[in-house]
């Protein structure tokens, strides 16, 4: 049975991301488990130009490269020398990436197991304070010439390496090179026991960067399975490339239901404005229905646009719903049409005439004032209950006038005599809209779980 080689790889780049960067150099060295049998190294011309800051790191500038061979010249030989061994690079995924990118332009499919050298070094010799290549050199003595070269650091990651596969009396190695290992796939900077605690259970979870900032919130059904989905593919966006970079440690919060989960991610993301999270900070509802008094002493119903934080007495996702909403109570009410505006104009207009037949300002006020009460009073207030995150416990959700007061947990021995009684178990949280029309639309899936509170008394009406 042939012997299993490694291929260790190191790369320089135009930048630090494969879709939009190019190969600028590139090093292999073939180490068989116990000596280094072959190498290979060379320059790449990139077809683009190097920037700046990728000259002063590395020395490698656009004359550097001018005769190179470009990729495609040398993509067989990069093939001949990956073909079957086991890739090895320090912060694998970058130069993995780059690599089977250039290769797929090339024409050439590959993919290869792969093992982390950090990750390797973070097992192997835990409590380092930096697993950086040009830091590891240092404390463990390893000699490292032409720093930010493929060739040097190549040279270097080889023999850190053999120093590995030396000090690795528990097989940590062989764990880490099974194709099925997610550790391979885990973001460099994100510590394996972050991953390794994570439940298969509801909940939210929260990436953060290494000054332990929230990047970004997520929910799950299960926190372990989505948190996996984040690192596994192939995709070589700029975008998910800096996203898993940033990445240095992970918290969850488990959850009773997915809806909890829901209303927590909605509330924290709103809360912590993560800058990985995009879908849930923009919606918000458009338009509004306002109450406004003119010079003139009358109130005045309008539809208008809904700016961020402004205060409305009903927000709708369409100006319809909120002019249907409109006519709905000036009929309803006897409102004077006049009154009730699609828009909000800077003053009264009237034509020629119409101000001698103008309501009694009293009665046409109080008929505004009634009408503002209905849409107020006619607000629900009710809880959602469910079962809980263990056996012995049951959750809530608490809803107050059409708001959403707050959510929490109780024993499942605990009765309630009234419904408001579970005020006393949640944790309140900010309402908005979305949080709202996801309740609504639970409720109405599932009412038998949904306990009403009557405006005229305090009692539980079960809405089954």
């Amino acid at each position: 049975m042939k012997k299993q080689e490694f291929a260790i790889v190191d790369i320089e780049t135009t930048g630090g991301n494969a879709s939009g960067s190019r190969i600028t150099e590139i090093a292999i060295i073939i180490h068989d488990g116990i000596n280094i049998v072959d190498r290979w190294e060379s320059l790449v011309n990139p077809q683009k130009d190097i920037p700046l800051a990728i000259f002063a790191l590395t020395g490698i500038n656009n004359d550097t490269v001018r005769y190179a061979p470009i990729f495609d010249d040398i993509s067989e030989k990069v093939l001949e020398m990956l073909k079957d061994r086991i890739f090895v690079a320090h912060n694998v995924n970058f130069d993995y990436s780059f690599v089977r990118h250039e290769l797929e332009r090339s024409g050439f499919k590959w993919t290869a197991r792969k093992l982390c050298t950090v990750r390797a070094t973070r097992k192997i010799k835990p409590g380092l304070s930096s697993y950086s290549l040009g830091n590891l050199c240092q404390s463990l003595d390893i000699n490292i010439e032409n720093r930010h070269r493929a060739g040097g650091d190549a040279d270097a990651t080889a023999i850190l390496f053999s120093k590995l596969l030396q000090w690795d009396t528990e097989g940590e190695m062989a764990k880490m090179i099974k194709k099925t290992s997610q550790d391979q796939r885990l973001p460099p900077n994100l510590p394996p026991s972050d991953f390794e605690q994570l439940p298969e259970k509801p909940g939210v979870y929260y990436f953060y960067n290494q000054v332990k900032k929230v990047i970004y919130v997520g929910k799950a059904v299960n926190i372990k399975k989505r948190v996996a989905s984040h690192f596994s593919g192939h995709n070589i966006s700029p975008q998910r490339q800096n996203f898993l970079k940033d990445i240095h440690s992970i918290s969850f919060e488990v959850c009773a239901t997915e809806l909890m989960a829901l209303l927590l991610e909605c509330s924290e993301i709103k809360h912590l404005w993560p800058t990985y999270n995009r879908a849930l900070k923009r919606f918000e509802y458009r338009y509004g229905l306002y109450e406004y008094e003119a010079r003139s002493g009358y109130r005045y119903l309008a539809i208008g646009k809904l700016a961020k934080g402004q205060a409305c007495i009903e927000s709708f996702n369409s100006i319809h719903a909120g002019i249907n909403l409109l006519r709905k109570i000036s009929e309803e009410f006897e409102i004077d049409h006049r009154f009730c505006k699609y828009g909000i104009p800077d003053a009264e207009v009237f034509q020629k005439g119409e101000t001698e037949s103008l309501p009694d300002i009293e009665i046409h006020n109080s008929k505004v004032e009634s009408a503002i009460a209905s849409l107020l009073n006619n607000r629900p207030t009710f809880a959602v209950f469910d079962k809980g995150r263990t056996a012995e416990e049951r959750s809530c959700i608490w809803v107050e006038k059409g708001r959403f007061y707050g959510m929490g947990y109780f024993t499942s021995d605990v009765a309630f005599a009234e419904v408001s009684e579970v005020k006393d178990y949640v944790t309140q949280y900010r309402s908005n809209n979305y949080i709202m029309q996801l309740i609504y639309a639970y409720a109405e899936k599932y009412p038998g779980k949904v306990k009403m509170l009557q405006a005229e008394d305090s009692r539980i009406y079960d809405t089954a």
